[in-house]
């Protein structure tokens, strides 16, 4: 059987609460092996770790605040939980980080300060940084920059954007993590990806979010991951086993 890795799932949702178990076996018997979860918010922090305990050889936690969560009345406790969890066991990697100027303009600038220690934690763990960086990629770049000391390694979560900046982030020292977004018809995604080399992409769900084309209308899971992993051969016009054993082997250099 094919080999695929997800390297970011939200399984331990509200979302999921009726039917985890099941959902971690769907992905499994479809080849997804290794499923990677970044954190949210200290809320989220419990039910991940409940997920993990109970699917160790295939669910692994990731510690972080997401960039939506960042607020000014709340940050500061959020990253004292953040790093207090951090230096309690090791992490698998770090994030969900980064900034979004989707849905908050206005602190744009604590983003930024929260990504970059962020950053610093990774960096000093040796551990991948997760970025989330929507409509905001030139931001996000930028504080990866300030913070690259040739030790600094991650993905840039849920890539969409011009093959320049694809090719920046790459040379930045980071993966691009392609999801459902490649699988919509007309995506302009897919002429971005045709022209990067698969050694530097790795796949990704965001279960519950960003369902792939063909299961539109449903909860996203990490079994759906190899709808996209079907699309990327066809985009990048290779076998489904050459997709599989590259993409496999990106994640788990990325996460050694």
């Amino acid at each position: 059987m094919l080999c695929f890795i997800d390297t970011h799932a939200h399984l331990y949702s509200p979302k999921f609460d009726s039917d985890r178990p099941q959902v971690i076996r769907r992905a499994v018997d479809a080849g997804v092996r290794r499923m990677y979860l970044p954190n949210i918010d200290s809320q989220s922090i419990r039910p991940m770790l409940d997920l993990e305990e109970a699917f160790p050889e295939h669910c692994f936690a990731m510690m972080g605040l997401h960039p939506t969560h960042v607020k000014p009345d709340s940050c500061e406790d959020e990253l004292t939980i953040v790093e207090q969890w951090i230096d309690r066991r090791p992490w698998a990697g770090i994030g969900e980080t980064g900034i979004d100027l989707y849905w908050d303009k206005s602190t744009l600038d604590l983003q930024q300060a929260t990504f970059e220690r962020h950053c610093l934690w990774a960096r000093t763990l040796g551990r991948p940084v997760i970025v989330h960086s929507r409509s905001a990629n030139r931001p996000a770049m930028e504080v990866v920059r300030r913070c690259q000391d040739g030790r600094l390694r991650g993905i840039f979560h849920c890539f969409e954007g011009t093959l320049d900046e694809a090719l920046e982030m790459i040379d930045l020292g980071f993966a691009l993590g392609i999801g459902g977004a490649l699988t919509r018809p007309g995506s302009p995604l897919r002429a971005v990806v045709r022209q990067v080399p698969l050694q530097h992409l790795v796949l990704e769900t965001d279960a519950p979010y960003l369902t792939p084309a063909p299961y539109k209308g449903r909860r996203n899971e990490s079994a759906f991951l190899v709808a996209v992993a079907e699309t990327l051969a066809e985009v990048k016009d290779v076998p489904l086993e050459e997709i599989a054993r590259i993409t496999t082997e990106n994640a788990l250099r990325l996460f050694s």
